[in-house]
């Protein structure tokens, strides 16, 4: 199995999504959202007109992304590396987009292989764009091809205490609600599909642990207007399960932040995260 660098600069086919008021609170509440966002848990609330979690970009997007132009390498030795969004404008509470997807990196990393994709959406009532994905995967035993190695990012935190922090418990159920909005990857929900994995119990979707995060940026940082919410960057360092208290903790600079997710025992599950706001 082998990844092809060559394939840098290639795009996919466009590819269609709509999306209805339901699937918007459906989201929403697959990420921990409840009684107090009723902007993004209710459509019928008097005075509060529906709106979106900039993080369901991240279920939105990602189409048209050519990955099977990227080479060679095993799906179940693939990982998840890191998570981006952009937003060009809010995400309205039903619409459709079109997405185009290109591959961007391919990278090795000696005893495995980077692959970096970015797909951007435009909102076809308006035919302007509205969000850009950006992930990387990291592809186990598909290294050793003779590429380069890509970049090695840095990141500290500053040596000082949080100017924000925000911690939500997830609930034991909570894989179970956010996999109605389309990722129903049996390894969060099935106990013996999670074994074979090497976990005790089902574990929780990274995107999902990276949308609680978004919320607590978004409320913190955001005032809890979408509108001010402008890009998320983060890398998944460490899987989260179902009932874990996740503390976002936020180093603010103007109109950017640093921030980190850890679990209640302090271990880091989402590392090297910039925000930038309006």
């Amino acid at each position: 199995m082998t990844l092809d660098p060559s394939s840098v600069g290639l795009k996919g086919e466009p590819s269609k999504r709509s999306w209805t008021s339901k699937d918007s609170l459906l989201y929403a509440v697959g990420v921990g959202a409840g009684t107090s966002e009723l902007p993004f848990t209710t459509e019928n609330t008097k005075d509060t007109p529906q709106r979106v979690l900039p993080t369901m970009a991240v279920i939105l997007g990602g189409g048209g992304i050519p990955m099977d132009k990227a080479g060679s390498f095993n799906p179940a030795l693939m990982v998840h590396g890191t998570e981006g969004i952009e937003l060009y404008s809010e995400i309205p509470a039903d619409g459709e987009i079109e997405s185009v997807g290109e591959i961007t990196g391919v990278w090795d990393k000696g005893k495995a292989g980077v692959l970096e994709f970015e797909s951007t959406s435009t909102l076809i009532a308006t035919g302007k764009p509205l969000f850009k994905v950006k992930m990387s995967i990291y592809c186990r035993g598909a290294g050793d091809f003779g590429g380069e190695r890509g970049p090695s990012p840095t990141f500290e935190v500053p040596d000082r205490k949080a100017d924000h922090e925000v911690a939500y418990t997830t609930r034991e159920d909570q894989a179970l609600t956010y996999r109605l909005s389309g990722d129903r990857n049996p390894l969060h929900s099935d106990p013996s599909f999670a074994a074979m994995g090497g976990f005790d119990r089902p574990i929780l979707h990274g995107l999902c642990t990276y949308g609680f995060t978004g919320r607590a940026l978004l409320h913190a940082l955001c005032d809890g207007d979408p509108g001010n919410f402008k890009g998320m960057d983060g890398r998944f360092s460490k899987p989260v399960m179902p009932g874990d208290t996740l503390t976002v903790s936020m180093w603010v600079d103007g109109k950017e932040a640093l921030f980190q997710t850890k679990n209640q025992n302090g271990e880091v599950v989402i590392d090297q995260g910039n925000f930038n706001f309006a």
